[in-house]
């Protein structure tokens, strides 16, 4: 949590500093509350003294005892809760009565108004917390991208905040569900493509590829290579692999070289260790079969091929396919159900072709969601209120964030800037990134508050 108070604190006195007490999260969806929900709250330091907490309850179409109760039970709309010297954080359960739901316009406010401990304690911080069906007004997140190795790609949705993990060593292909027929591939992996003049895949062989290997790479430092990587910007219309033709003479084979596996070795801490051993290469070539795709793949030194049929699903931008075990998998979760993606990326440097990134923070730029970069020195994160947002600063790149949150010198997430993000139900959400090191110094650990404007 943040406070606004100096984590340094000294033994010799209780009031040194204000006692600051905040709700660990802004706000709970109701619908997730089938029972019962514990409401934490922290301190700012351990508690040197016994003290308590009291919190107001308001209620919105909502009736105590009826829809809901809390342990302790309120009295007259407060609810107190003690503490005892030694404690850095509190709880009460909010139990609720109305499972299944009857109204989506239930809500009850939570505020803490009192805190009973010292003359020096600051009622600052998240001081309120609501439980309702509307969007969620913030939270901070640790999405959990595996470490060092990072070898989780982390999807987040805001006005929910459902995290979904998967490992990013999962998938290959994207098949795209709408109405244009792309197919992305798993830049996670730094994985790169290049189409060959020939439509019968049974006849590419190694050595008829084995002049291209070298360069169809990330990270080779040559910018022609930018030529074999999706370009990192997130346009649909600028994927390696071309658009699949009607025509299937128009639907070429391309060469495949599938990237590096998950690191696994435990690189010096505040390093990364993202690529491991490399994945190899194959040959694949998409057809269009009805109104989806046919996925043709075999390795290089096979003289016969494998097919798939791969449907689209309008609900998802993609429909992943892994080609190690031949089969689709969920990866991302539907398209309209998540604002930004946690994940090692392929990213291209000006003069030096595509690059591996760890660290990238991705928009979900092609179910319309955007952001822009604010300065700190245009105005300050805590005082950007909705009526500061501009429409015309939007980005068209799912790089906003990207890697540039960081400083991996310093070890450090960069104060000088945060971020605004409109999801595609026109909520508005101000970012700060806040680290990417556990306690420990070990990298691969990304934090991040947000805020919904109002």
């Amino acid at each position: 949590m943040l406070f606004g108070v100096n984590s340094c604190q000294t033994d010799d006195s209780i009031a040194q500093q204000p006692f600051v007490i905040a709700f660990e999260k802004q706000s709970y969806d109701f619908s997730k509350i089938p029972d019962v929900q514990e409401i934490r709250l922290v301190f700012s330091e351990e508690a040197k003294a016994n003290g308590s907490v009291v919190v107001r309850v308001t209620p919105t179409d909502a009736a105590y005892g009826v829809d809901f109760s809390t342990i302790p039970a309120a009295q007259n709309n407060n609810v107190e809760i003690p503490f005892q010297a030694g404690q850095k954080t509190i709880s009460f359960v909010f139990k609720n009565h109305i499972f299944p739901f009857d109204s989506d316009t239930k809500a009850i406010a939570l505020e803490v108004i009192e805190i009973n401990y010292t003359s020096e304690t600051s009622i600052q911080g998240y001081t309120q917390s609501v439980i309702s069906f509307e969007r969620s007004i913030g939270a901070v997140l640790l999405p959990e991208v595996g470490g060092p190795n990072q070898g989780n790609q982390v999807f987040v949705d805001l006005s929910t905040e459902e995290i979904t993990k998967g490992r990013r060593d999962s998938w290959d292909l994207g098949f795209h569900g709408g109405d244009a027929s792309r197919v992305t591939i798993n830049g996670s992996l730094y994985m790169a493509v290049k189409q060959l003049d020939a439509t019968d895949i049974d006849a590419v062989t190694l050595a008829s590829v084995q002049q291209y290997q070298s360069s169809v790479a990330v990270g080779t430092f040559d910018p022609v290579n930018e030529n074999y990587i999706d370009h990192p910007n997130g346009h649909l219309d600028q994927t390696a692999i071309a658009e699949v033709s009607d025509g299937p003479e128009n639907n070429k084979v391309y060469l495949v070289n599938m990237g590096y596996e998950v690191g696994s070795t435990m690189p010096p801490v505040g390093s990364v260790a993202v690529a491991g051993n490399p994945r190899g290469w194959k040959k694949i070539r998409i057809l269009k079969e009805g109104d989806g795709y046919l996925l043709q793949y075999a390795d290089l030194s096979s003289a016969t091929h494998e097919e798939v049929a791969i449907s689209k699903n309008a609900a998802y931008n993609f429909t992943f396919f892994s080609l190690a075990t031949k089969s689709v998998v969920a990866v991302e979760p539907e398209k309209t159900k998540w604002d930004l993606c946690f994940t090692v990326f392929t990213n291209t440097i000006d003069g030096a072709g595509s690059y591996g990134y760890s660290d990238f923070v991705l928009s979900n730029l092609k179910a319309g969601v955007k952001l822009y970069r604010v300065s700190t020195s245009v105005k300050a994160f805590a005082d950007y209120k909705f009526s500061d947002v501009d429409e015309a600063s939007f980005v068209n790149d799912q790089r906003v964030i990207g890697a540039d949150w960081r400083d991996v010198f310093t070890g450090g997430a960069f104060t000088d800037r945060y971020y605004v993000l409109k999801d595609i139900d026109n909520n508005f959400y101000k970012i700060r990134m806040l680290g990417f090191l556990n306690d420990s110094g070990v990298r691969g650990y990304p934090k991040f508050e947000y805020q919904l404007l109002q």
